[in-house]
């Protein structure tokens, strides 16, 4: 997949994984690239990382917000030809906790699964109307072994890989490439959610520069399944041994568990 002179839309550009792949998509010559966030601020700081980087401030909760950003930037990107599903959210949910409520205990479907899919539905017939289109959806390693303190995170990752291995399927006539990257435990804010753990105990994160890098080398070759890191042994494991890794996983936590 060519990237150089390619728009590209990217979710959740104002920090971590998507402000890592900013950074490096105009090291390969993107010709632009527009990104949303939910924090006005934050994309204000962006732009001033990169100016030439057009800011939307954007919810992929919010079906309304997704039509919006659709109408506004087809009329003014109508070279729109790549989307990157990056926006995402991660908790530590116990699932006994009587405080969640019905809403709250879904607020990682809304983003990370529901947010994938109403992208990809939004501005699929455009993609389609380009000579060259790709859909790049961020999964993660915890797809195939499930991390214990974050149940409904785990669920909607698997659920988006199993959403883009169909997407690809579906899609294999048409000019859109589909593209699943699979991320290990990597060193973003993503992981700031974790106060009461050493995570590095558990599995040493990846720096997020090296698995971009990982990410865009993979698009590059047409690589459908990009896995970086540990996230080649991550889903060998879940095939081999699902429920060993997973239960070593949970003791590895509790060791890891701040006194």
């Amino acid at each position: 997949m060519k990237l150089q002179n390619s728009t590209i839309l990217i979710t959740g550009g104002t920090s971590g994984i998507g402000l890592e792949f900013v950074k490096q998509l105009i090291q390969q010559g993107a010709a632009k690239i527009i990104i949303t966030g939910r924090d006005a601020v934050k994309l204000e700081e962006t732009k001033r990382l990169y100016p030439n980087v057009y800011a939307v401030q954007s919810n992929v909760c919010e079906i309304k917000a997704i039509e919006s950003l659709y109408n506004q930037v087809i009329k003014e990107f109508p070279e729109l030809n790549i989307i990157i599903n990056n926006a995402g959210i991660m908790r530590d949910i116990n699932v006994q906790d009587i405080s969640l409520d019905l809403e709250n205990i879904t607020r990682e479907v809304d983003t990370n699964l529901s947010g994938t899919i109403r992208m990809v539905h939004q501005f699929l017939p455009h993609l389609k109307t380009k000579s060259s289109a790709a859909i790049v959806n961020i999964s993660s390693g915890l797809a195939f072994i499930p991390f214990p303190l974050s149940p409904v995170y785990s669920a909607t990752k698997a659920g988006v890989h199993a959403y883009t291995r169909i997407l690809r399927l579906q899609l294999k006539k048409t000019n859109v490439k589909v593209f699943e990257v699979a991320p290990p435990s990597t060193d973003t804010p993503l992981q700031n959610g974790f106060p009461d753990i050493d995570l590095e105990k558990t599995a040493p994160s990846m720096k997020v520069d090296k698995m971009v890098a990982q990410a865009i080398k993979g698009i590059l070759k047409d690589q459908q399944e990009i896995l970086p890191g540990m996230s080649k042994a991550l889903k060998f494991m879940g095939r081999i041994a699902p429920d060993f890794f997973l239960n070593f996983m949970s003791k590895a936590i509790e060791k890891a568990k701040k006194k």
